[in-house]
């Protein structure tokens, strides 16, 4: 056994580890050989092969296929030829396509039986073909004799299409996408991971020692980071070294010391040598764990000590879903370069770049975990509801209907099947609006809490749709993998992820198309926003149920009032061109398991220099949103994952803004609003107005793109900062007609408010802001300097003629 040159390997809980590496010639033959010359692989065309004609086939072979020897644990068990079609006689029968891959399968004779074997190595095969992200279908071409070869495909998710003559056999020309087969494996697992129910050790098998180190070291160097950022801990010089610098931090508790080595960067971004982190305890060394960390700072930290269980749970949580996230056999940071959209966003490591607990999912227990979590990359069916329409509310944008976004997002078939069922019922469809729900929110909440209104026939369960979605970044937000075009849908899930239970309030849903209706009228019929492409994804249909004890028991707002709401988002796939795709952009942030960032290999694919990248990709998302600010008071939450940038050649070329009308606000409260967009009108008073640039855009997106191309490129901070000066001045020059504002609002002022978001989760992890009064819970410590204040056009101009 040779375990050098591994591309693929998986873990199976209850079963074992599978893992694959190319062929080996002459030294794999021989064990070959034994299998494809028996009389169970005659569909493999070598019975009686000798051991030389089995090399000679192979070396042919490998001519123009890839070849592939699979393992089970340490021992041979598997053989996969992987091949472009176009390469192949198969590709004289249909006209291939880009991103086809061809595939055939040899599975070892079996010297003991193991119960699913043949099944969990053909999805093995499966997943290894797709991790490539080029691949989009599979093609295969099985002799129509082999019935066991068929079932299998069959419940891949493979399409039979028709008989073809191939030069040794009559055989089923047969294609599964990515979709299909992602489609095929949620049903075959009912939406819940058998395995891994089956096996208690199977949802623990991430954490092993070696890398556990790994990410509580990472962990602590955000801890640090942030923290010194928010000047809740100051840790103090020791020496310096050039650009960096040696700083030691005391514990609350005397004697217990943490030592490291960093760069104090623009706005006090704290960037920190992981591989230097160490921890002293009474002069000794001692082993970096996050969690105690949190507990020999409490006094500093200022938490509720009631709260400081459930923050300790989150960072419990955060840890675990880490160290699944660095085990997992993911994309590099070069492979993202090019991967499809849903692969970047299941490859993203990090959450929040602010948040130090900012995984937490309270609610979600292990099993949950795997299925639900975005990073696992598993495919879910949403479960649907009929709701009596005396409970329930719907609203959608003016170009739409409750019928023809059911038609769209349902299709005839299920809508008939649905109405099948509330008519065995004795139940009339007109009387219900139909609605999905997150499986999650209804095993664990919707079931129980509203079983009076299940009993009294006001929710009516229909069961699984048919439509196979993707858990995107934002936990409770699924993008339908099926039928990409379709909508996203966002639902209610009562889990406590980064300060606050991720409900959906049933009155919001009342206005939410018209908010976004608005908005996007807004941005449609400004000249300077179309000219920059920016645009929204509108959330076109919403709807709520009231839970009526609830309604009657609580005055206030509650996460009880909040439990079954969902609406359905527009896709981004029919807004892009041929030749565009489309990235998150949380993922500029991105740095993989490696320590390989994805930024720089973007900037490197595009064949641009950094300058000219960033300002393209300056122009596409800062003067969109100064635009916003300045002419319309309108301001948007612009952080990584509320943001999807359209790219060509790896540049970007346009912006589109999501997640609008929970995280949106015009802050001009004379603007006059109709009633049902009233709610976007908030009172802020006028010095934090421009906070929501500074803080949302310089401090918590730009702190971090400027390290990542300090560290990666040398690319100075100073450049960066430029370009973001060049922007804005760019923009203030083609506007001088809101001079006043930028005045009002100056983003080449000195300083601004430091606003503390660790600071706000640590004063209340449950709900850390009023999203009605958002201004009135923010939390600041002191100001930070602004890294273009210096910049300043004027300023700039000044200098220059002083040199001369």
């Amino acid at each position: 056994m040779c375990e050098e040159n591994i591309c693929f390997e998986k873990h199976i809980s209850n079963m074992g580890r599978f893992w694959l590496r190319p062929l080996q010639i002459p030294d794999d033959i021989p064990r070959v050989q034994s299998w494809v010359s028996r009389e169970y692989a005659k569909y493999w065309g070598m019975v009686g092969y000798s051991v030389s004609e089995v090399e000679q086939a192979y070396l042919e072979t490998c001519e123009h296929a890839d070849v592939f020897l699979g393992f089970f644990d340490d021992e041979p068990a598997f053989l996969v030829e992987a091949y472009p079609p176009e390469n192949d006689p198969v590709g004289e029968h249909y006209e291939v396509l880009a991103g086809d891959r061809g595939m055939h399968i040899l599975v070892a004779p079996a010297e003991r039986r193991i119960p699913n074997f043949t099944w969990t190595v053909f999805t093995v095969v499966m997943d290894f073909i797709f991790s490539d992200p080029t691949v989009k279908r599979v093609v295969v071409e099985p002799d129509v004799r082999n019935d066991k070869i068929h079932a299998l495909n069959k419940r891949a998710g493979f399409e039979y299409q028709k008989i073809i003559p191939m030069p040794d056999k009559s055989a089923y020309l047969a294609f599964c996408t990515r979709a299909q087969y992602q489609a095929a494996r949620s049903a075959d697992r009912g939406n819940l991971p058998g395995l891994l129910g089956a096996s208690p050790d199977g949802v623990t098998k991430h954490l092993q020692p070696n890398r556990w180190s790994r990410i509580n070291r990472l962990h602590l160097r955000k801890a640090i980071s942030e923290f010194a950022h928010e000047l809740l801990i100051e840790p103090e010089l020791i020496e310096t070294q050039g650009d960096w610098k040696s700083y030691r931090l005391p514990a609350d508790r005397p004697g217990t010391e943490y030592r490291f080595r960093a760069q104090l960067l623009s706005l006090d971004h704290w960037h920190i040598d992981s591989d230097s982190i160490e921890k002293l305890v009474d002069g000794h060394s001692a082993p970096l764990d996050s969690l105690s960390f949190f507990i020999e700072f409490r006094e500093r930290l200022n938490m509720d000590p009631a709260m400081l269980p459930t923050y300790l749970e989150e960072i419990a949580s955060t840890l675990y879903g880490n160290a699944y996230k660095h085990a997992r056999p993911g994309l590099s940071a070069t492979e993202l370069a090019h991967a499809d959209f849903q692969d970047v966003e299941t490859a993203m490591l990090e959450g929040h770049p602010v948040f130090v607990a900012n995984n937490g999912r309270i609610g979600f227990d292990a099993i949950d975990y795997h299925t639900y979590a975005p990073e696992t990359g598993a495919p879910v069916k949403l479960i649907w509801l009929a709701a009596h329409k005396s409970k329930a509310e719907f609203a959608c944008s003016e170009d739409l209907s409750y019928q023809s976004l059911l038609a769209r997002e349902l299709g005839e078939e299920t809508l008939e099947a649905f109405a099948r069922k509330l008519g065995s019922e004795g139940l009339a469809m007109e009387d219900y609006y139909l609605m999905p729900v997150h499986p999650w929110q209804w095993f664990n909440k919707l079931a129980t809490v509203f079983s009076a209104d299940i009993a009294n026939r006001n929710l009516i369960c229909l069961g699984y749709g048919k439509d196979v979605y993707r858990p995107q970044q934002s936990i409770r937000t699924f993008f339908n993998q099926s039928h990409p075009e379709k909508c996203y849908v966002k639902t209610a899930l009562s889990i406590l992820n980064m300060g606050f239970m991720r409900g959906l309030s049933p009155y919001y849903m009342r206005t939410t198309p018209a908010i976004n209706d608005w908005i996007s009228s807004l941005i449609e019929q400004d000249p300077y926003l179309a000219e920059k492409g920016f645009s929204i994804l509108r959330e076109v249909a919403a709807i709520g149920y009231r839970n009526a004890y609830f309604e009657n028991a609580i005055v206030e707002d509650s996460p009880y009032k909040k439990m079954l709401s969902s609406l359905w988002r527009e896709s981004p796939i029919p807004k892009i061109r041929p030749g565009q795709r489309l990235i998150t952009m949380a993922s500029l942030l991105h740095v993989d398991a490696e320590g390989r960032a994805l930024l720089p290999e973007i900037i490197r694919s595009s064949g641009l220099d950094i300058d000219r990248w960033l300002k393209s990709y300056l122009d596409c998302y800062l003067s969109p949103l100064l635009h916003c600010f300045y002419a319309h008071d309108l301001v948007f939450m612009p952080h990584g994952e509320n943001l999807i940038l359209v790219m060509e050649n790896h540049v970007p070329v346009r912006a589109i803004m999501k997640d609008i009308a929970e995280e949106t606000a015009i802050m001009n409260e004379d603007v006059v609003l109709s009633e049902k967009v009233q709610r976007l009108s908030v009172h802020v008073p006028e010095v934090l107005k421009v906070l929501s640039l500074f803080t949302d855009v310089f401090d918590c997106i730009f702190r971090f793109v400027a390290p990542i191309l300090l560290e990666h490129n040398d690319y100075s901070e100073q450049r960066f900062w430029q370009q973001v000066a060049d922007c804005v001045t760019a923009y203030q020059t083609a506007h001088p007609e809101l001079s006043d504002k930028f005045q009002r609002y100056d983003l080449f002022a000195p300083e601004f408010a430091r606003s503390c978001l660790n600071r706000l989760q640590l004063g209340n992890n449950q709900q850390m802001i009023d999203l009605q009064d958002p201004a009135k819970n923010l939390k600041f410590a002191g100001t930070l300097n602004n890294p273009i204040a210096a910049l300043r056009p004027e300023v700039r101009r000044f200098d220059l003629e002083n040199v001369c």
